[in-house]
Order: C-alpha cells, then sequence, then structure tokens
C-alpha cells in the first residue's frame, strides 16, 4: 500500500511498536537491523507479497537522501531496475531541471554502482547509447565485488547483484510525497 522512509532506527521501530501490522524493512552496512522482519536484501523478499501492507523502510544511505531532499519539487526513487520508467515519468513531467543524486555509500562515498545508473538513467534522457550490460559486468570487479565474496554471502548474497541489476524489470515509479512513498504505474 504505502512505504513510510525513515532515516532514524528507532522511528521505525516506533511506528511497529504503535501498529504490529507494519513490516520493517532495514539495514545498516547491508546487516538487517535487529527487530526488523526483513534487511534490504531483495532476495529474502523476490517471493514475497506485501500488497495492501504499509512498510516501513531505513538504510545507510537511500532514506537517508530523501530525509534530506525535503525541499525538492519532487522526489523519485530509482534503479536500474525501473530506469526507463523513471525517464518515462520524467519526460511525461518535461520539468525544467532534473538532479540525479546518488547516495553511494553510507550517503558519504560514491559507488560504482550508484553512478552507473545515475549516467544510464542521463543516457536514456538525452537519448544516447550506453554499453549498459557491459559497465553492469564491470561491476564485479568494483563495487560489486562484495556480492561474490564467500566470506560476505550472508549480508551479499550474489543473488541480489543479479536481482538490482536486472534492468528496467519494472514499469513503474515510486514517488516520495507526504511522508511515504507511493507506486506510480507507467
Amino acid at each position: 500500500d504505502k512505504i513510510i522512509p525513515t532515516d532514524d532506527i528507532e522511528k521505525a521501530l516506533e511506528y511497529k511498536r504503535r501498529d504490529s501490522n507494519i513490516v520493517l524493512i532495514g539495514e545498516r552496512h547491508g546487516v538487517k537491523l535487529p527487530g526488523f522482519d526483513f534487511g534490504n536484501s531483495p532476495s529474502q523478499i523476490e517471493n514475497i507479497s506485501f500488497k495492501g501492507k504499509t512498510i516501513v523502510h531505513t538504510t545507510s544511505a537511500g532514506t537517508k537522501g530523501i530525509m534530506n531532499a525535503k525541499n525538492s519539487e519532487e522526489i523519485l526513487t530509482g534503479s536500474l531496475v525501473n530506469a526507463k520508467a523513471i525517464v518515462e515519468y520524467i519526460k511525461l513531467k518535461n520539468p525544467e531541471e532534473v538532479s540525479l543524486v546518488c547516495m553511494g555509500l553510507d550517503a558519504l562515498k560514491e559507488t560504482e554502482e550508484d553512478n552507473l545508473c545515475a549516467c544510464y538513467i542521463k543516457s536514456l534522457l538525452e537519448g544516447k547509447n550506453v554499453d549498459i550490460k557491459k559497465e553492469i559486468s564491470e561491476l564485479k570487479n568494483t563495487s560489486g565485488a562484495k556480492f561474490f565474496d564467500e566470506r560476505l554471502q550472508e549480508v551479499f548474497p550474489t543473488l541480489d547483484f543479479y536481482l538490482s541489476t536486472e534492468l528496467n524489470k519494472f514499469d513503474f515509479v515510486l514517488k516520495y510525497n507526504n511522508g511515504c512513498i507511493k507506486k506510480i504505474e507507467m
């Protein structure tokens, strides 16, 4: 039904104390938070239906970015899995200015996967071609290498790499408005 982003772990837990039907999804440094239903791993929730549910979501970077962009006219969340839908939405709205903000590692340090997503969205907006599949493959040797490290499989399973780099799997955008994120079909 909706996603409520927060950058505050205690605030997320308070939502759950007030309503036990709330689903808590969150991580810090990739690790599922104590008291939360799920971490931020796509493979953990791949086959779970959240239809009609309210999710409270907190992450090391992304939800911090949303909370810090409150003065923006419009906030969309995005990734490679819905990049084309984001571009369609932006073209439909035809704004004078578009800012693509990469949150990176802990919202402090750039990461190749976030930069790649922004470059891909920019190239689609500008009608330019980019060898995105090659670029995704190269992530395995940079910031995506953690998904292929046997010692880190509990936190960063290999399947998560493939699920999060599946181009344009979804034809919707997630828009932040009035404290929650809603799905907009394209």
